[in-house]
């Protein structure tokens, strides 16, 4: 499908505003907009903000107009300002200090956004001491009749009359939820007269015979770009060679799915990534971010939620690479408004940024070089472990290949002859001393017994195996290399290239537009040359509301977008975040929540029979995620990293097919009892209960949700009586709907089923919903405590009732035998705890032994996939913290008493 008709699609289907409130809830009017005195209210406003941090809902508001009138034939209550900002509220000696938390923003009921651009431009809005200004109450009043409604006077008092609208203009705090962004009808009509050709979006609704011949245009771009610079890898941190698809360089530790994931943002134009919760989505995020920019692109990460576009932001911050421009948030915005006002040095020349690639190329060398020591250890290992199969037959192979045996043969050499021309051939039998008539395959034979004769030789003549020194070796050239890829980034982020002239004046006139009110920031935002301003500052975060209601509308402006949670965003939201790239990675969780759309089955057949569109535009049912996956193979990342074994087990089997690494596996959290189901009739109760016994406990990062709004109220009601704010902070509580903690987890999670025994089976099957129930499930780290007021459950939470009950214990995989059970037989006499086959995630461990809280992992043996698949298991389990030890037969001379004694000391 062309774009112009996906958008024209998208608009019909799209509603035409956002929600109009008008009714923002009870206020705590403020005598200094600056601070809150502390009182009662004051604090249960800041218990609420503490408690819901994630969401930000305390609002400062200046301005409001309070009154009741008719609206589209009903009577309205009227409570809403003129002016809002999100704010937190700081604790001092003498109350609470007003901290900006986000923008100030004009009323939505002012549509004309040249009007509130101009009205948020008007000197020292919103500033301390702004409401007793000159002039103040006459904004307020413009801004008042420009909202459309019948405002009747300025109020002398704070009371809200029953039948009319009065302005009070004084300021106040105020909580809102669920707030959702504007109407986007209007903009997806505006986007679909641009020429969207070469961007995401018009890639992701390609017909197949489009990708195709996209994909055959890349390929060829990137044929004449290696021809042009085949070194150019290599200087942006890949390894030397310069293929485009080199070894990903990373200064953050990366799985193999990970890192084909940053490999794959390089030049796919569609990229997606999926997997379970705690399996480092964000992780992948961040490194195929910090790897595109790395290469001189630009990328545009649009999240969810505010939540999570600080959480990749703070993820950010630990690694080097460019600053991010966080455009909804106030605190970091001002920051870099700052940094850029300030002015920047000249940055790394061109001969520093070599000199960095040098430092790289060495770095990576020496890892490749321990890699290659280790590998070639392996290898000996593995071929003079096949010398007993070769046994009974060395004596026969000798006489018809004696060449073989020869203690100065070139094995390699001489396979390579024989499998060359005819005179190559006859060289080689001829020094092979090859018997007549012997068969090829009889050769063969003889070169593999004696490489495993020699093999074992060389392991008798050194004394074995031992790879300790090698592994601490290898890991410390490997944080070395990943700190020089760090310190290469951070430069060529501020490189010369980057900042020159056009890009200095850019990042002045940015610096502008972050400081003023967002209907200006749009206007000022829209009116910067896009190039310059994305090389300078090459990354940029922000909600997908904030995409669209804040950047320039320019096709293609950045090299990729990142749609994070893209399970949660519709396609009417995605389109315009889409549209502003030229290639797209789409991360998300088909199975966790979903967007909720509210246009109907009969709207949505009609638009797309009008458009002659195809069922991929069916809003309804179809994510941005969905969308995604069906234009580009998903990359699974697997391997677990949050929970305990008891607490992800369920959904792993439930819903993921078992398809789950769980590598927080140990011998301490493998028994776990992480689930506990408490009945209770007064579910409110039993949770400030379980509240205060984990805070005598010592607990810290607690959650309490529900799958139910009200329930979810009661609950901040209860926690706020019961808790101020100081000690809210300190347990690092935070409650809410399962919904608003979809991407948040937690140390201890309670949930509060909210289903009494004689609910209606509609409240029933919307807490069996997979999803929803899902996200519920997966959110502790440590322990989930479920209380509820049902005796029995059936379907899905009646399964989940019994799984809770008992750990499942994790199969280890098969008994041993030779070596491994003979060391594990000799370390259990010696009194070492011993589990053999001790399976972590798809690695397993030959031996763990000691105790549970501080085990060993002991390898017998080369991995039986190889070398490569022997470094990925010890990469993977030593940063999973791991203390991993070799025990090679060869070492002690096949004998296992020896080396039980050894490792029993070492334990």
């Amino acid at each position: 499908m062309v774009p112009s008709t996906v958008l024209a699609v998208l608009a019909e289907l799209a509603p035409a505003k956002g929600d109009r409130v008008l009714d923002v809830g009870r206020f705590l009017w403020l005598e200094d907009a600056e601070r809150a005195p502390r009182q009662k209210d004051a604090d249960r406003l800041a218990a609420i903000g503490a408690l819901h941090r994630d969401e930000r809902p305390l609002r400062r508001g200046w301005g409001f107009l309070v009154g009741r009138t008719e609206i589209e034939g009903k009577q309205r209550k009227i409570r809403l300002p003129l002016l809002s900002q999100p704010v937190q509220l700081e604790r001092g000696l003498l109350g609470y200090r007003v901290v900006p938390a986000g923008d100030v923003e004009i009323t939505p009921l002012i549509e004309d956004r040249k009007l509130a651009a101009a009205l948020e431009a008007a000197p020292g809005v919103a500033g301390p001491g702004w409401l007793e200004a000159t002039g103040s109450k006459a904004w307020l009043w413009s801004a008042a009749e420009a909202t459309g409604l019948p405002v009747d006077a300025v109020a002398g008092d704070r009371k809200a009359p029953n039948d009319r609208i009065v302005l009070v203009p004084e300021a106040a705090l105020f909580v809102v939820r669920d707030v959702f962004g504007a109407g986007l009808a209007d903009s997806l009509r505006s986007w679909a007269s641009r020429d969207l050709a070469g961007t995401a979006l018009a890639a992701l609704y390609a017909n197949e015979d489009e990708s195709r011949a996209a994909k055959r245009g890349g390929d060829e771009g990137r044929a004449a770009k290696r021809g042009e610079d085949g070194s150019g890898a290599a200087e942006r941190g890949g390894s030397k060679g310069g293929g485009d698809q080199a070894t990903v360089l990373s200064p953050m530790p990366l799985s193999e799915a990970q890192a084909e994931v940053v490999s794959r943002v390089r030049d796919d134009t569609i990229t997606v990534v999926s997997g379970p919760p705690g399996n480092g989505k964000s992780h992948t995020v961040v490194a195929a971010a910090l790897e595109v920019v790395h290469r001189g692109g630009s990328v545009l990460v649009a999240t969810q939620s505010p939540h999570a576009a600080e959480v990749l932001s703070r993820l950010l911050e630990r690694y080097p690479g460019p600053v991010p421009v966080l455009f909804g948030d106030a605190a970091r915005r001002e920051s870099l408004a700052a940094e850029l006002t300030a002015g920047l040095e000249h940055g790394a020349s061109d001969d520093e940024l070599k000199a960095d690639a040098e430092q790289v190329r060495k770095a990576h060398d020496a890892v490749r070089d321990i890699r290659a020591g280790l590998t070639a250890a392996l290898s000996l290992e593995t071929t003079a472990a096949e010398l007993p199969e070769w046994q009974p037959r060395l004596t026969a192979l000798a006489v018809d290949v004696p060449g073989a045996f020869d203690g100065d043969a070139d094995l390699a050499k001489l396979e390579h002859r024989l499998d060359g021309g005819a005179l190559a051939k006859w060289w080689a039998r001829r020094r092979l001393r090859v018997r007549k008539d012997v068969p090829r395959e009889r050769v063969t034979d003889a070169f593999a017994a004696a490489a495993a004769q020699r093999a074992a030789a060389q392991l008798a003549a050194t004394g074995g195996t031992s790879l300790e020194p090698q592994w601490q070796a290898l890991h410390d050239a490997e944080e070395r290399l990943a700190a020089t890829v760090g310190d290469a980034m951070r430069r060529a982020a501020r490189s010369r290239k980057r900042w020159d002239r056009a890009a200095r004046r850019g990042a002045a006139d940015l610096a502008a537009a972050l400081r003023a009110g967002r209907n200006r920031r749009r206007e000022l935002l829209a009116a910067l040359p896009a190039e310059p301003l994305v090389r300078a500052l090459p990354l940029w975060i922000g909600t997908v509301a904030d995409v669209e209601d804040l950047l320039p509308a320019a096709p293609g402006m950045f090299d990729l977008v990142v749609l994070d949670e893209a399970s949660h965003v519709d396609q009417v939201r995605a389109a315009p975040v889409l549209a502003r790239a030229k290639r797209a990675m789409v991360v998300g969780d088909p199975r966790q929540l979903r967007f909720v759309s509210f246009v109907s089955d009969v709207d949505v057949a009609e638009v797309l029979q009008r458009h002659g569109a195809d069922e991929r535009l069916d809003v309804r049912r179809v994510s941005a995620y969905d969308l995604a996956a069906g234009a580009a193979p998903a990359t699974w990342l697997a391997e677990h990293h949050r929970s305990v074994p008891h607490l992800i087990g369920f959904a792993a089997r439930r819903f993921y097919g078992d398809r789950l690494d769980v590598l927080t596996r140990t011998p301490a959290t493998e028994g776990a009892d992480a689930i506990d189901i408490v009945r209770a009739p007064d579910e409110l109760a039993a949770v400030l209960k379980l509240v205060e016994e984990e805070a005598a406990a010592g607990t810290r990062g607690i959650g309490v949700i529900s799958p139910f709004r009200p329930q979810a109220d009661a609950l901040e009601a209860a926690l706020v009586e019961a808790y101020p704010v100081e000690k809210i902070e300190e347990l690092g509580l935070r409650t809410g709907t399962v919904h608003a903690f979809q991407g948040s987890e937690a140390d201890v999670v309670i949930v509060s089923l909210g289903l009494p025994p004689d609910d209606p089976p509609a409240r029933r099957r919307f807490v069996a919903d997979p999803n929803l129930f899902n996200v519920m499930v997966t959110r502790a780290r440590r322990r989930l405590v479920v209380v509820t007021a049902l005796g029995d459950a059936d379907g899905l939470v009646g399964d989940f009732f019994a799984y809770a009950g008992k750990p499942q214990p994790i199969a280890d995989r098969n008994q041993p035998t030779g070596w491994i059970a003979e060391l594990a037989a000799e370390l259990s006499r010696l009194g070492v705890e011993t589990r053999p086959a001790y399976a972590v995630g798809r690695w397993t461990i030959d031996l763990c032994i000691g105790p549970p809280g501080n085990p060993v992992g002991v390898f017998c043996g080369p991995h039986p996939d190889g070398p490569p698949a022997h470094l990925a298991r010890q990469r993977a389990l030593a940063r999973k913290g791991w203390r991993l030890r070799d025990a090679f037969a060869s070492r002690w001379a096949d004998d296992p008493r020896r080396a039980a004694l050894e490792l029993a000391s070492y334990l």
